[in-house]
């Protein structure tokens, strides 16, 4: 008896549907069944459907003898089904990558419940991607099971049949089975919630929801949208045949008056002479259905009225949303002026040369090189004022209690923007901020580039997709000073920002941390994520990708790769920073970390502190491996679309060729370099030594400290003090008698 039944009508979906079949039948997990129901469709798709099964012997394939509709399709294949659960896949849908693997090890956790709700995310016909916006409904839920009264918010999820699997015994035991019509999943996952016993939540998207540009029904303009009335009343029939479920009727009652509201306010579901009888008998289902008591308020109230009410209604709030937005708009630059204004008149007073202007990743908090820079301005120069401007009021409460702050875009931050004597930050700063003669402009950049940044762009049209180099140059005008860690960077900025500023060879700040860090540096982190002191912590840190739309391309099974790894190692997640907001995470990540596989530290504000807790670096071609290399541990490059990026992006020069450690082309040979102990053997030494004499050249512990004294107080003679011998293999530090002078190159 196999683990799933996946039941997939088709009709009229040839186009699509040997993807969705191929997304099937690749999974890891292979205890399942498909049941593919031909709904005598009249392209190919019966055809495709015989070859897939000619050559699986997992797919069975059901033809009818005529068309019967999504529904009654469904219902043919369910006699057929032999699994532990059901699993109704529309055709032109796609499984994400584990995703069956991830639903058998959550039902598993949770005992075999009666349903498994897991997430989704809508793919569009121009290649855009979007989470479900309600998948905290999902991680709120807990970990255990639950039922639809104890957890209501289930119930707001979009009622549709295929983001849940369904114990077959469940189904059968309750006799569910889909009616005819448009809207037949409504009538399925009502009744089938609120007769649950036992409800588990998967955090993880498993199913990509295709949102094609025409040939959804239930986007077609037609009278077919009037089906949603007759499968509320197979919904209100139900919750009636039992009195157990009749507190449900004023959730229900609502439910159905906002559902068919929804539908009407569409412009394109039903014909303009159609939508008076819509508004009607929905008006008259309402009524007929109204428990005592029941909540009317809000917008279900204006079907207690007639249709002309509801026009007017419709249209002055039309009305009163356009006059919004226009008082909004005369607001916002009658409040630009007037902050305009008074900024203005603090540009006639002189600069405040102890003023510190502080800003990193477009004000995402107290970050990166500026941070550093700012810590060690309080340590040796407690008179200098440091203020840093923050995103917003959770950006805000994540900095230290004493820190002095302000939102960007208010006239306080332009009043201090204004009269500040020096601007650090590692991106640019906006351009409605212009430079005041006098003001220092200190910018510390991201990085090490490997990957082509600014005016190298231009002959990357993919890459530089929404990024406008000529804007970017314009605001790299206003640097006086461009910190480089390597002579590298060095050559890289000056040519990828031909503007006028000074490279200075002060080394990352942010590195200093790194720079001669004891083993232990990271005992605290490491403990802080429940890693166990004698583990080998793997740290994997991907980029993004230009050649895929959204940037994110998963490489490799993380699940695999953490149980490849073997007893005694941990694995240690970090995705790009322009990632983390995105559905990346809900691939798996984020599943596989409360379920403690792996720890995901996509969300630990410091990445030095990731660092330092980490025995060894897996990456593909992300700046981190120059700051990580600091660190003199091991590092191992996976590059197996180095050609691919390359030809997207473009890289400065080869890292497969000139790499840190060794390189894996494919992920056989990723989990050998570990399994063999390869990634820490003397080859792995030699190259790191050579990368670190050429990328970690300025990084010597006392980059902070340099920018504070020679750029910010100007101590022009200012050395750092005698090196402590370095460890074996360290890179040599900079001679103690250099000076401040010394370190700056003229463009």
């Amino acid at each position: 008896m196999p683990r799933f039944s996946v039941i997939v009508p088709c009709f009229k979906v040839q186009g699509f549907l040997r993807e969705c079949l191929d997304s099937v039948l690749a999974q890891s997990f292979r205890d399942f069944e498909v049941i593919a129901v031909d709904d005598r469709s009249p392209d190919g798709c019966g055809a495709i459907l015989d070859e897939y099964a000619g050559r699986d012997p997992r797919v069975r394939v059901l033809h009818l003898p005529e068309n019967v509709g999504l529904g009654r399709a469904r219902n043919a294949g369910m006699p057929l089904a032999t699994g532990d659960f059901l699993f109704f896949l529309d055709s032109d849908d796609t499984l994400t990558p584990g995703a069956l693997r991830a639903m058998a090890d959550r039902l598993a956790e949770t005992g075999d419940p009666d349903v498994l709700v897991f997430d989704y995310a809508r793919t569009y016909w121009w290649g855009g991607t979007r989470r479900n916006v309600l998948a905290r409904v999902l991680s709120e839920a807990g970990d255990g099971t639950f039922t639809a009264a104890e957890r209501p918010k289930i119930l707001d999820l979009l009622m549709v049949v295929w983001n849940k699997v369904y114990r077959r015994d469940f189904v059968q035991e309750h006799g569910f089975a889909f009616p005819p019509g448009y809207y037949e999943d409504t009538p399925w996952t009502f009744p089938v919630l609120l007769s649950a016993d036992r409800i588990a939540t998967l955090d993880r998207i498993c199913l990509l929801y295709r949102q094609r540009r025409q040939g959804n029904i239930l986007s077609t303009t037609s009278r077919k949208h009037f089906d949603i009335h007759d499968q509320y009343e197979r919904v209100f029939a139900f919750v009636g045949s039992r009195p157990e479920l009749a507190g449900w009727r004023p959730y229900l009652h609502r439910k159905m008056g906002e559902h068919c509201l929804d539908i009407l306010a569409k412009p394109d579901r039903l014909p303009p002479p159609d939508k008076a009888e819509f508004f009607r008998r929905t008006a008259e289902m309402f009524r007929a259905h109204r428990p005592p008591g029941a909540d009317t308020s809000g917008a279900v109230r204006v079907l207690e009225g007639g249709y002309a009410a509801y026009q007017v209604r419709r249209q002055s709030g039309r009305a009163r949303r356009e006059l919004g937005r226009r008082a909004l708009r005369v607001r916002r630059v009658a409040a630009g002026r007037v902050k305009g204004g008074w900024a203005a008149l603090h540009t006639c007073r002189p600069l405040d040369p102890d003023l510190v202007l502080y800003s990193a990743f477009s004000h995402r908090g107290m970050l990166g090189d500026p941070a550093a820079i700012h810590r060690k301005a309080l340590q040796i120069a407690p008179h200098l004022r440091g203020v840093w401007v923050v995103g917003g009021r959770e950006q805000a409460a994540l900095l230290p209690q004493d820190a002095e702050y302000v939102l960007p875009g208010t006239l306080r931050h332009r009043q201090l923007a204004a009269r500040a004597g020096f601007l650090v930050n590692n991106v640019n700063w906006p351009a409605a901020l212009p430079k005041r003669p006098g003001s220092v402009h200190i910018h510390t950049h991201l990085g090490t580039p490997l990957k082509y940044m600014a005016a190298d762009l231009l002959g990357k049209p993919g890459a530089r997709h929404g990024v406008d180099v000529p804007q970017m140059l314009r605001r790299a005008d206003r640097w006086d000073y461009s910190l480089v860690a390597n002579r590298h960077s060095e050559l890289v900025w000056e040519r990828a920002y031909p503007c006028r500023f000074t490279s200075v060879r002060t080394g990352s700040p942010r590195n200093d941390v790194l720079v001669g860090a004891r083993p232990g540096a990271g005992a605290a982190v490491r403990a802080r994520w429940g890693i166990p002191p004698e583990h080998t912590v793997v740290l994997y840190a991907p980029t993004r990708r230009e050649y895929r739309r959204g940037g994110h391309v998963e490489r490799f099974d993380l699940a695999r790769f953490a149980a490849d790894l073997g007893e005694g190692h941990t694995l240690v997640v970090r995705l790009h920073p322009s990632l983390a907001a995105g559905p990346a995470r809900g691939m798996g990540l984020a599943e596989l970390h409360r379920r403690g596989v792996l720890v995901d530290a996509t969300d630990e504000p410091h990445v030095e502190e990731v660092m330092l807790a980490a025995d060894v670096l897996v990456t593909d071609y992300s700046s981190l491996m120059f700051d990580y290399a600091n660190l003199d541990r091991p590092i191992v490059v996976h590059a197996d679309d180095w050609e691919a990026y390359t030809a997207s992006r473009g890289a400065y020069f080869d890292i497969t060729a000139d790499p840190p450690g060794h390189v894996s082309r494919s992920y056989r040979e990723l989990a050998w370099l570990f399994a063999s102990g390869s990634w820490r053997d003397t080859e792995s030494a030699r190259l790191r030594t050579g990368f670190r004499a050429r990328f970690c050249e300025f990084d010597d512990g006392w980059a902070a400290e340099r920018v504070v004294r020679t750029l910010i107080l100007g101590e022009e003679d200012w050395a750092p003090e005698p090196a402590v011998p370095a460890p074996t293999g360290a890179v040599a530090q900079l001679p103690a008698q250099a000076s401040g002078r010394d370190l700056l190159a003229p463009s």
